[in-house]
């Protein structure tokens, strides 16, 4: 029996559904629409079209940090390339894996309308590139860059000639090896010093990062922090770790709330797990000035690139931490009594400030007491994702969420606008559970407007905030600290509720209390089908500052 011929589209197509892919994100154009069209008809896959091909890329990247799975995306050549460029940048330096499917003009016309440099393009953002090299390589292209996505932690963008798209290809089976990521245990000088700094310490706190992801590495780094009889923190991109246990103090670093603040004060040891440690979390260094740090990880990079540790272990963070148990039992080292009754006393009494300082203007509400109110009307089990903007310092500490993979880091490369679309590619990855997104005016007109239709046409169970000061906020606070007229920085943007409705979604204003609290309750009892958009209206001059 003969090889099965079908067209490179096809091939393309099959090869993603081999590989487990059961959701493209895109736009099509002469360049992919064929190999969209065969993943959706013919293959089963789930193809969910986005307004901009930055929303696709966007997508994706939401998808991936939920589902914990490569997400994949598509766009065609030259200007749907370009117009995608930002997004890949952000999920380069958030270290999401992407393949990104992207059609190429054909090989033959050089002087093709929207031919452009698509391997430099691709390259100069950091992300990987693959070429599609012949029909006959179909399988082993694809594969290689899904190897590629997974391994590096990046996007990894495969080029599609057009006029490859309908030669003959082969139908044939292959596999994609990806070798075991567990590490072992670093024994030696460096584990003994980490157990004689651990022995000695007297008020240690344990920090968790994006690397303590899963739900071993939570339960082994617990359990040394229960032996320890120390508290717990985490990065901000951990947020969600530990969060049901009694000493989590939250987010460690320039976020700290003020019994985390004064924990990680008085603390004379930091043992850091899957975290890389950079200026946010220790606040440039400042915050382990004077503590001795031992820092473990399975990425060699993260260890010692921003401070060089008292101890440094490159290992599996499981094994590491149940090592680290086992030696102070063996060594009959007590704990350190720093989780005691009167902090853990502080974590379960502590509450953020009710408002914000200050007079507002009428028409508008407290920024606050709207993200408390709002937080409070969805289940704690929901998916998290923000804009950028000044509103996070706030927004970050204050909404709460039950697990890791629940928090959408939308801010890597600091742009405003890419908050829809990752929101968009989570909610899809979760649709058992709702999606909040908070993002900013100007973010909102930016990037995200566009995409609330495509949440609409998706029927994702979103709820989008806007905090709404009618400013550029970083700009305003630059303005204002120069005492200079921040009049440049102020927009009169139109009213987004009854955007909102003419889009398909629903939406809501809230220039009061009362308003607020009909906000929270239509949030309560929406309509899970229907995307809500609550407009908050703030007044600029009365938003803290970072």
């Amino acid at each position: 029996m003969g090889t099965i011929q079908i067209k490179v589209h096809q091939a393309l197509a099959k090869a993603l559904k081999r590989l487990g892919a059961d959701t493209m994100f895109g736009l099509i154009g002469d360049a992919n629409l064929y190999m969209a069209d065969a993943f959706a008809r013919e293959c089963g896959g789930r193809y969910v079209a986005a307004a901009n091909e930055a929303g696709a890329v966007l997508m994706a990247l939401g998808y991936a940090q939920v589902s914990g799975r490569t997400g994949v995306a598509t766009v065609t050549h030259g200007p749907g390339l370009t117009n995608s460029l930002t997004a890949l940048i952000e999920g380069v330096k958030n270290s999401v894996p992407v393949v990104l499917l992207v059609g190429d003009t054909p090989i033959e016309d050089r002087d093709h309308q929207q031919k452009a440099l698509q391997r430099e393009f691709i390259t100069a953002t950091g992300a990987g590139f693959e070429q599609l090299r012949s029909a006959a390589t179909v399988s082993d292209d694809v594969a290689r860059a899904f190897r590629r996505a997974a391994l590096e932690r990046r996007p990894v963008a495969l080029n599609m000639p057009s006029d490859l798209q309908w030669l003959d290809a082969e139908d044939r089976a292959f596999e994609l090896y990806l070798p075991d990521a567990r590490r072992g245990v670093i024994e030696g000088p460096e584990m003994d010093k980490a157990i004689g700094i651990i022995a000695s310490a007297r008020r240690p706190v344990v920090l968790g990062g994006r690397g303590a992801f899963d739900h071993e590495a939570e339960a082994a780094i617990i359990r040394l922090a229960d032996r320890m009889e120390a508290p717990l923190s985490t990065t901000l991109l951990g947020k969600g770790l530990f969060a049901s246990h009694p000493f989590n103090l939250g987010v460690f670093g320039t976020l700290s709330n003020a019994v985390a603040a004064e924990a990680i004060a008085e603390s004379d040891c930091v043992i850091a797990f899957g975290a890389s440690l950079n200026r946010f979390t220790t606040d440039s260094n400042r915050l382990l000035k004077g503590k001795r740090v031992i820092h473990v990880s399975h990425e060699r990079e993260h260890v010692g690139r921003y401070l060089t540790p008292d101890a440094g272990l490159v290992g599996d963070v499981v094994l590491t931490a149940d090592a680290m148990t086992r030696w102070l039992d063996e060594a009959e080292i007590p704990g350190s009594g720093a989780a005691s009754d009167d902090l853990r006393q502080k974590v379960a009494t502590f509450r953020p400030p009710a408002k914000v300082p200050g007079e507002r203007r009428r028409g508008t509400v407290d920024m606050r007491q709207a993200l408390q109110r709002l937080d409070a009307a969805l289940p704690v089990d929901r998916v998290f994702a923000t804009d950028a903007g000044r509103y996070v310092f706030e927004t970050w500490p204050l909404i709460k969420v039950a697990r890791p993979r629940s928090f959408v880091f939308t801010a890597s490369y600091a742009s405003i606008g890419l908050g829809m679309g990752q929101a968009i590619g989570a909610s899809i990855a979760a649709p058992e559970k709702p999606t909040l997104l908070v993002c900013g005016d100007g973010g909102f007109m930016l990037g995200c407007l566009t995409e609330f239709a495509t949440a609409v046409r998706a029927r994702c169970d979103l709820v989008v905030i806007i905090l709404n000061d009618g400013s550029y906020g970083a700009e305003h606070i630059q303005f204002r600290r120069k005492g200079r007229d921040p009049q440049l920085s102020l927009i009169d943007w139109p009213d987004f509720a009854p955007l909102a409705e003419a889009l398909g979604g629903v939406g809501v204003t809230v220039r009061d209390e009362d308003a607020l609290e009909s906000a929270a309750l239509a949030t309560e009892h929406r309509d899970r089908s229907r995307p809500l958009l609550i407009d908050v209206k703030l007044d600029p001059d009365c938003i803290p500052l970072p």
